[in-house]
């Protein structure tokens, strides 16, 4: 007997004519619980993130007889923020768990973060049992209602003997196309339903896939504008280092001689070190970035969303551009800011390798000097006023890193210090918090790459403001082994706002103060971690090296000039042309 499967989905019903023939029957007795973990490891999962409570208690049961390592989280969205750590850091499915009502709702930051940055993550949530759904039941929320705007797709199954599809379904949905956050709720007495017969995968309805090849008069018209330009200019994103096209974009920006700078997300994508390199483009990107972009005549953007942050007004965004390219896999963001003459819906990698294929090598002598002495005329600077400054802190951090080693930035001055400081070559070394801008990011992001690679070394710089939101997590990294590194830039204060305050609302500074921050480095002992300040610019060194050393988690708290800021920035209602450098000493 084949038990019979209702599925209740966010958009249109799955069609059941689709369906498989049943599959061979399993041990009676089967629950849905062990359907779902078997689904998981089916799919590759090694690694849980995740917290137990009522409505989630049957897969926790069964959890020990599967081949999966679990981490117990100390806060919901912490779990949702280590799986997308786990995810950036090794390509694949970052999985989370959390029981109904607040633990499913602690997951929607985290799940916005990974969705809104292309990143894929399954969470998967307990639900009260499905007879009392919509009777506000004990800990029920609609889930399903909240993760609408934070997930490509949502599940809530009614059947366990349709488990098994829908985990197949989520996994490729999460994976493919533009990749995203997916949600599967399990009502309790789902997980503890008895299937005999199960139904094969279902067959997918929403392959969310790239043409099989870019169109190929795009492609042509791109490659002459390229080939036309005399001053050409790369904008790469995330999508770059998602479509494994590194190489591709190197191939491309050579050929042209076209400097490339890169998105927060795309850092990495192009090597740190390559004379093309022009760094971060935007708000608060490099001068000679910003310079380039703002005096190119032909504009390519690559797996880039081209939003606010990167194009500040967007009448003052390439305005002497005749032609722009935008390449992108999600064809909604094509034109959704920038009006780009040449828009290609694809793989970043298949259509960069099909423009490097149309292209020759044409040095352009002339853009690449004047590139040249805007570099030079706009160098990246911070104060020398004998107090410590966050960038000789990250430097000397970066020093210390080998090259597969992984950092990760919080929000805020930090994330733009780290940034801009960073000198890796490789996707997946820098990973930050770009689109949702979630502070508190950085230190559970970090666990969860330390999850995915154990053997490499990862950092988690934050300031001190975003440290205090998720620094429970320290309790999760020493219990389970995960050796992470925290570097906290402690300015006393929210340095984002402070300096935004100090440029754009008239110099009133209005709660920005933590007059009480804790020692950190007492709080660290007393999660069990390494923990020191440091205060002069001769402690960085030793402090860093002796937490490098440390075989277990560290923090190391900086104590950083109060004033420092962020330059260059580029004033709110300006262009990129208008970015406000850092004063001399």
């Amino acid at each position: 007997m084949t038990t019979t499967a209702t599925i209740v989905t966010t958009t249109t019903a799955i069609d059941r004519a689709t369906r498989q023939a049943p599959a061979a029957s399993l041990t009676p007795g089967t629950t849905g619980a062990e359907l779902l973990l078997a689904a998981l490891v089916k799919e590759g999962v090694d690694t849980l993130f995740g917290i137990p409570g009522g409505a989630n208690l049957p897969i926790y049961q069964h959890l020990p007889n599967f081949p999966l390592r679990h981490v117990l989280v100390r806060h919901e969205q912490g779990a949702a923020h280590m799986a997308d750590g786990y995810a950036r850091a090794s390509g694949k499915v970052g999985v989370c768990v959390a029981t109904s009502g607040p633990g499913a709702l602690n997951l929607i930051t985290g799940l916005a973060t990974a969705h809104f940055d292309s990143v894929p993550v399954v969470a998967i949530t307990g639900q009260v049992a499905a007879a009392t759904i919509g009777t506000d039941a004990f800990q029920e929320s609609d889930v399903i209602g909240s993760s609408l705007s934070v997930t490509k797709h949502s599940y809530q199954v009614l059947d366990a003997a349709d488990i098994p599809g829908v985990v197949a379904e989520a996994f490729h949905i999460a994976r493919t196309g533009r990749p995203g956050a997916v949600l599967i709720d399990v009502p309790k007495d789902v997980q503890q339903q008895r299937v005999i017969e199960v139904a094969d995968p279902i067959e997918r309805q929403r392959p969310h896939r790239a043409p099989d090849r870019p169109d190929q008069s795009r492609l042509a018209e791109a490659a002459a504008y390229l080939a036309a330009a005399e001053r050409p200019m790369i904008l790469a994103g995330r999508g770059v280092a998602i479509a494994g096209a590194q190489a591709a974009l190197q191939k491309v920006a050579e050929a042209c001689d076209a400097p490339v700078g890169t998105t927060l997300l795309g850092t990495g994508v192009f090597p740190s070190n390559h004379p093309l390199a022009t760094g971060l483009v935007g708000f608060m990107g490099t001068g000679y970035c910003n310079r380039g972009v703002t005096n190119c005549d032909v504009l390519l953007m690559v797996g880039m969303r081209a939003d606010d942050r990167v194009t500040c007004r967007v009448d003052g965004f390439a305005p002497r551009a005749t032609h722009i390219i935008h390449i992108n896999i999600d064809p909604a963001e094509l034109g959704k800011t920038i009006k780009a003459d040449c828009q290609i819906v694809g793989d970043a990698r298949a259509v960069l390798e099909g423009l490097a294929e149309q292209l020759s090598l044409q040095p352009r002598p002339g853009w690449r000097a004047q590139m040249d002495a805007w570099r030079v005329q706009h160098p990246l600077r911070y104060p020398q006023n004998g107090l410590l400054q966050p960038q000789e802190v990250l430097a000397a951090c970066y020093a210390r890193l080998g090259p597969d080693d992984i950092s990760v930035a919080d929000v805020g001055q930090n994330q733009i210090w780290a940034a801009m400081a960073w000198t890796g070559d490789r996707p997946g070394q820098f990973l930050n918090s770009g689109g949702q801008g979630t502070m508190g990011f950085a230190l559970p992001a970090a666990i969860g790459a330390q999850a995915a690679h154990p053997d490499r070394r990862v950092v988690a710089v934050s300031g001190e403001g975003g440290f205090v939101m998720t620094l429970q997590e320290l309790a999760t990294a020493v219990e389970s082994e995960l050796p992470v590194k925290a570097v906290i830039l402690n300015n006393r204060q929210l340095g984002m706002v402070r300096q935004f305050q100090d440029h754009f609302y008239g110099g009133v500074r209005s709660q920005v103060d933590h007059v009480l921050t804790p020692d950190f480095a007492m709080l660290a002992r007393a999660f069990g971690c390494f923990g020191e300040v440091v205060r002069e610019s001769s402690e960085i060194g030793p402090a860093l090296d002796a937490a490098f050393a440390h075989p277990g988690p560290a923090v190391i708290e900086f104590m950083i000039d109060p004033e420092a800021n962020v330059y260059p920035i580029v004033p709110l209602g300006k262009g990129l042309a208008d970015f406000v450098e850092c004063p001399r000493s």
